[in-house]
């Protein structure tokens, strides 16, 4: 423990982030948002080829 926070603090933040990532990680899987998900990173990867060629 180096940087001084209490294990008990860690471990709380490490529950959070794992009950966060479970949250995001069953919304992405639901039907209605993976159409959004790829249209997301379509048009992330078209803005990506544009800056490319500029």
């Amino acid at each position: 423990m180096s940087s001084g926070v209490p294990g008990w603090m860690r471990l709380a933040r490490t529950a959070i982030l794992f009950g966060l990532a479970k949250k995001a990680y069953d919304i992405g899987r639901k039907p209605e948002n993976q159409q959004r998900i790829k249209q997301a990173a379509a048009r992330l990867q078209a803005q990506r080829a544009a800056r490319r060629k500029a």
